[in-house]
């Protein structure tokens, strides 16, 4: 490839090249060369954080849409991160702003079709365009650069992994840059990225390199041992008597052989794997194992409570948990837990603790010592627990001018923060409105949190990632510092020996990666030779894509928000369709340890999981006439419900030749293969669940299915039915012929989800090639009542679902009288909010676009 106009520097000493704005972007020759690698081949850049990564992945998509018919893919893992990357691509490319579009959970399908269209730069969560993918609602054929931030993430099921795979194979001239400050702990895992990616070559560099060098400072890491006070100590040792105690019934049960009570992590997933194969096997001391088990997580983070973050936070956690114990649906657990003697005794010195817990006192000395005595500006302190945020905070702002930074989720007594308020909070930061950010781990991950003097770490965090990514928020112009807060004889002491030894191992494994970087890429040139094959032999045509019937726009979080959220997968009845959308994306923070939840996270090592903040409501398609593919042959179409994508057979289907799939909500079966025929398919744990544990709802799903569909099926998906479980055979050979017998439905076995796709894919061609039958995911029109017709009108308008539509007629009384009221009236009916109630009257009300 010729060299690219990135690589000619300008003599003022910024970049100079024909999509880039002028005079903006600093030349930094380090910058340089990296992108001239990644505009060779498909490149994994490393780069020390705060350095510029995105610059690099800008310059590559800078020389490759200069034809004005590419277009470029940036994916990022969280909202904040994709929004913050528009803001710098809009400012820094000479492309106009409505040609550089952001696709999240907030932006509809319909509206990301149309945006996609006329796009140069799309920035992205990589569940969307997932899920865009599936729906053949995009086309990656003319994307001419895609770019994986955080690429680390390209691990397990991650979407990036499907993404790329769709894009190797369906862009006509494909280049894949990956970025990432920390790619993996060994030369194992940063291969399983590459590959993962299709990446072929390594770029590396390192704060060694002398180009680097010129554009890094010192962060100066120093930890403050604090020493926790006697009554604080014994708080935490009357709970682990009891953590102790209940360890010891669990050893009875014969699931573990320690009582200690700071039991590993590891050791207690084995003793629920224990106590689950008991479970399975119905006997009692699994379930009341099972309940002990809960007792100790949630001792564990009481713990966790009292030795690393404060009192206080502890007295919240203990609360929630008298909360619990009083509900109407209080488990065992959370009342042994709140009336056990050792537990009182602990609640009432925690009570009755009025002293500032010391990591309270410290953190107030370093910043008045910042602040104050040194004139600095700005400092950021990061915490694990959203209790010790907000705690921490109030206790600050007698002080310092002090704000709070949280995730988005509400957990309860807490409220989250929406992504506005998150940006307009860290651009009064940037403003010096205020001097104190206390955050939870929401703005580590690549966010582009401002310059400060101190970094102060309230507990040390568990992984190296994580720790490098918040050093990154200092020492980019000029010396900074960086203090983490260690109670002694506690986790934060193991915690921060783990962070240091894998922190310094990750910066000798880049070294290293530095040095076999050639190595590497002889093994993923290898491995990727069959690639280039296949791309070469590609024609470059887009697949065809669904003519369908796009719903209208809606306001942000529309899925989410109000009366309009809908039952979870496991509570839905198959008459009731939920408003919710498609597979949740992150929202821009991981776990914020709101209580127990998060705390385990924290407690055990891990980082949380994304949080579903908002959801999709997806396209409908009444109908679906399939389109020839490139080899002449009909194109099949499968509409997929868009809970399916917890499975791969979506994935898996379109990627197939000749295949077409779409995603819906479906309020019948999980699958539709024509006007006829829809599937619901369960795993022989589904299935027998729906034997032992009194859930009918399998049953209810194939009866609403029979009255939509002709010919329902039922697919049983997994190993041995008979076997899996102590269930008698002649109790599933009853429920297997109950579904035949009672119901009408054909029972299919499959092995695997492959087995699973296979099968879906042979019905779906006898259906539209043989029988030339259309997909409907409505089904046949059946002979109905004039109260069901009436129902079926109401529901298919804006998808309100069946159980909604009949609470509607039963308000208004009438179709018609439904169809007139306003959305005032609308809202008075059980189960319709305000998104729903105008998505309503927008399809009623609305002109006629053809």
């Amino acid at each position: 490839m010729a060299q690219s106009d990135a690589d000619a520097g300008s003599t003022d000493g910024h970049v100079d090249h024909p999509l880039v704005t002028p005079e903006l972007l600093e030349q930094r020759r380090y910058q340089r060369e990296l992108a001239d690698q990644a505009l060779d081949d498909h490149t994994l850049v490393c780069l020390p954080t705060g350095l510029g990564k995105t610059t690099v992945s800008l310059l590559v998509t800078a020389e490759r849409i200069q034809d004005a018919q590419w277009k470029s893919l940036l994916l990022a893992p969280t909202k904040p991160l994709v929004q913050q990357h528009a803001e710098f691509y809009r400012e820094a490319l000479k492309v106009p702003d409505d040609e550089i579009v952001v696709f999240t959970g907030e932006v509809r399908p319909a509206k990301r079709s149309d945006l996609w269209a006329d796009a140069r730069v799309v920035i992205a969560t990589p569940q969307v365009v997932e899920n865009d993918l599936v729906g053949n609602r995009i086309s990656l054929a003319n994307v001419t650069h895609c770019t994986f931030d955080e690429c680390h993430r390209a691990t397990g099921d991650y979407a990036y992994n499907y993404i790329a795979e769709r894009y190797h194979e369906d862009a006509s001239d494909p280049l894949v840059t990956a970025m990432s400050a920390s790619p993996g702990g060994d030369e194992e895992e940063i291969l399983t990225v590459c590959e993962n990616l299709g990446l072929r070559e390594v770029a590396v560099m390192t704060e060694d390199d002398a180009d680097v060098a010129e554009h890094t400072h010192d962060t100066e890491l120093e930890w403050k041992r604090i020493e926790l006070p006697e009554t604080v100590l014994e708080i935490r040792d009357a709970i682990n008597e009891v953590v102790s105690d209940r360890l010891a019934q669990l050893k009875e049960v014969g699931v573990t052989s320690t009582t200690q009570p700071d039991v590993s992590e590891r050791e207690i997933q084995k003793i629920q794997g224990k106590l689950s194969e008991l479970m399975d096997n119905d006997q009692s001391e699994g379930y009341s194992g099972m309940s002990l088990l809960a007792e100790v997580r949630k001792l564990r983070t009481a713990v966790t409570y009292a030795e690393t973050q404060s009192v206080e936070a502890l007295r919240r956690y203990f609360e929630r948990q008298k909360e619990a114990a009083r509900s109407s649906g209080a488990s065992k657990a959370d009342q042994r837990l709140v009336s056990d003697p050792k537990v009182m005794e602990a609640m009432r010195k925690a009570e009755n603790f009025t002293d500032l817990h010391p990591k309270f006192r410290q953190t107030r000395m370093l910043l008045a010592e910042t602040l104050g005595i040194e004139n600095g500006e700005r400092v950021i302190v990061f915490t694990e627990s959203r209790d010790t945020a907000e705690t921490l905070t109030d206790f600050l702002s007698d002080h310092f001018e002090t704000e709070k930074f949280v995730g988005q989720s509400d957990t309860e007594g807490s409220e989250g923060m929406t992504q506005t308020q998150q940006q307009e909070t860290l651009d009064r930061f940037r403003a010096g409105e205020f001097e104190v950010l206390v955050s939870t781990s929401v703005a580590e991950e690549g966010l582009d949190v401002p310059e400060v003097d101190l970094v102060l770490f309230y507990e040390p965090v568990p992984t190296a990632i994580r720790s490098i990514q918040r050093k990154g928020r200092t020492g980019r112009q000029t010396e900074g510092r960086v203090v983490v807060l260690l109670a002694e004889d506690t986790r934060d002491e193991a915690y921060f020996w783990k962070s240091r030894q894998d922190e310094q191992r990750m910066e000798d494994e880049l070294r290293t990666l530095k040095s076999v970087a050639g190595q590497l890429e002889s093994k993923l040139g290898g491995e990727q030779a069959g690639v280039d094959e296949y791309n070469d032999g590609q024609s470059g045509g887009e697949r065809g894509e669904a003519p369908g019937e796009d719903g209208p726009d809606g306001d942000e979080g529309t899925a989410s928000s109000g009366n309009d959220a809908g039952p979870s997968d496991a509570q839905r009845q198959p008459s009731e369709a939920p408003n919710t959308g498609e597979r949740s994306e992150a929202d821009g923070q991981t776990a914020d340890s709101d209580g127990q939840a998060g705390l385990d996270a924290f407690a055990d090592g891990a980082t949380g999981e994304d949080e579903d903040e908002t959801a999709d409501v997806p396209d409908e398609t009444k109908g679906s006439t399939p389109e020839p593919h490139a080899d002449g042959d009909e194109t099949v179409a499968i509409v997929a419900d868009q809970r399916e994508l917890d499975s791969t057979i979506a994935r898996d289907l379109s990627t197939r030749e000749g295949v077409q799939t779409e995603l819906e909500t479906l309020a019948v079966g999980d699958y539709v293969l024509s006007d006829r025929v829809v599937v619901e398919r369960k795993t022989v744990e589904d299935f027998l669940d729906t034997l032992t544990g009194g859930d009918r709802s399998m049953f209810e799903q194939v009866g609403d299915a029979t009255r939509h569909y002709a010919r329902p099926v039922v697919v049983v998906e997994g190993g041995d039915l008979y076997g899996e479980r102590n269930v008698h055979h002649k109790a599933i050979q009853g429920a297997l012929a109950s579904l035949a017998v009672d119901f009408g439905a054909s029972v299919l076995r499959t092995n695997d989800e492959d087995e699973t796709a296979d099968l879906l894919e042979t019905v779906a061609r006898r259906e539209q090639e043989e029988s030339d039958r259309e997909v409907s995911v409505h089904g046949e029109k059946q002979a109905k009542t004039l109260g069901e017709q009436q129902e079926y009108v109401v529901a298919s308008v804006a998808e309100v679902g069946p159980v909604t539509a009949r609470a509607m007629l039963e308000q208004f009384g009438s179709v018609e009288a439904v169809m007139t009221a306003d959305e005032d009236a609308l809202k008075e009916v059980d189960g319709v909010g305000d998104v729903t109630a105008q998505r309503f009257r927008d399809v009623v009300g609305s002109e006629f676009e053809g």
